[in-house]
């Protein structure tokens, strides 16, 4: 069965149709949704610098399809990658030699991953990258992963028998309802001030999981081989400031196993946390003050005319 991806284009300025840029894709996080940070805040800032970049929601989320809902399959969130990049290649105004990646968080992660194997992405960046296996074995099943998927397979055998679907929430409601529970860990805390509050919120960004289709996560490895396959061109981006969540860890891990990239480069900002490189100005924009020479680098912004007259896709 097939479906629908869902995504928005968006395009430098002075867009112009007869020539050809260079193109990123921007995938983000887990419980996200494209008009939140790989949209509005990276996927807008890397535009503005002349790409055409390509914000789309995973497949059973947000606005693309696929049922049930609220599902987090790894295997498909890297596939996802592929199938926008086969999007992308047909587009007119699209250099099909001249394609990046960037991913925030669970984003970073799979972006990361895909790059692996995908060798149409000339140059990846990981803002904040998680390895949501390696989350999923440790702190997401409570340390106990062989129970995790021992309760996923027994629920998903009474979803099957015609049993109500378990939707797990992932955050507090909010930032108060967090304090008092006393959940103010800081990842778990700034993630509820991103995403439950008019910071970051959006109708798409559902911070759920489909507890029952969720087995494949604890079986992945964003890393998986990277000392051999990552030859591209890669940069992390991790803040100092460590949460639970485990991004910086994780960032330092695919830096260090990228011994066959072209180039491989980590941005560690002393100041800041996972969730500030989401959206607050300071922290994106040190980032964006390595990542776009990066991209510069590899995929040699400014866009080549063609000689035809072509019409940018509906």
């Amino acid at each position: 069965m097939a479906w629908d991806i869902a995504a928005l284009v968006l395009y430098p300025p002075g867009f112009d149709k007869s020539k050809q840029y260079p193109t990123i894709v921007s995938v983000h996080p887990f419980g996200s949704c494209k008009e939140q940070t790989s949209g509005a805040v990276y996927g807008k800032a890397l535009a503005e610098q002349g790409y055409v970049v390509i914000a789309y929601d995973a497949s059973y989320q947000g606005e693309s399809g696929g049922s049930p809902r609220w599902i987090e399959d790894p295997t498909q969130r890297v596939e996802d990658i592929s199938h926008v990049i086969d999007f992308a290649v047909t587009l007119p105004y699209v250099d099909a030699d001249r394609i990046g990646v960037i991913g925030v968080c669970g984003g970073g992660g799979y972006v990361l991953n895909a790059t692996l194997t995908e060798k149409r992405i000339k140059a990846v960046v990981g803002i904040t990258p998680v390895n949501l296996g390696r989350l999923f074995r440790e702190g997401f099943s409570n340390f106990d992963p062989i129970g995790a998927l021992n309760a996923m397979a027994a629920q998903r055998t009474a979803e099957a028998r015609g049993g109500e679907l378990q939707v797990n929430e992932l955050l507090p409601a909010s930032p108060e309802v967090a304090k008092a529970n006393g959940l103010t860990e800081r990842d778990v805390f700034e993630a509820t001030d991103y995403y439950k509050t008019p910071r970051g919120q959006q109708p798409g960004g559902a911070t759920r999981m489909l507890f029952s289709h969720a087995q494949n996560t604890l079986g992945w490895d964003a890393f998986g081989f990277a000392e051999l396959l990552m030859t591209q061109p890669m940069m992390v981006v991790v803040g100092q400031k460590v949460g639970a969540f485990g991004a910086y860890r994780d960032g330092l891990e695919i830096y260090g196993r990228s011994t066959a990239s072209a180039d491989r480069q980590l941005v560690e900002l002393q100041d800041w946390s996972h969730y500030d490189l989401y959206d607050k100005p300071e922290p994106v924009g040190l980032a964006m003050e390595r990542i776009v020479p990066f991209f510069e680098q590899y995929l040699e912004a400014g866009a080549s005319v063609r000689s035809e007259a072509l019409e940018p896709a509906e």
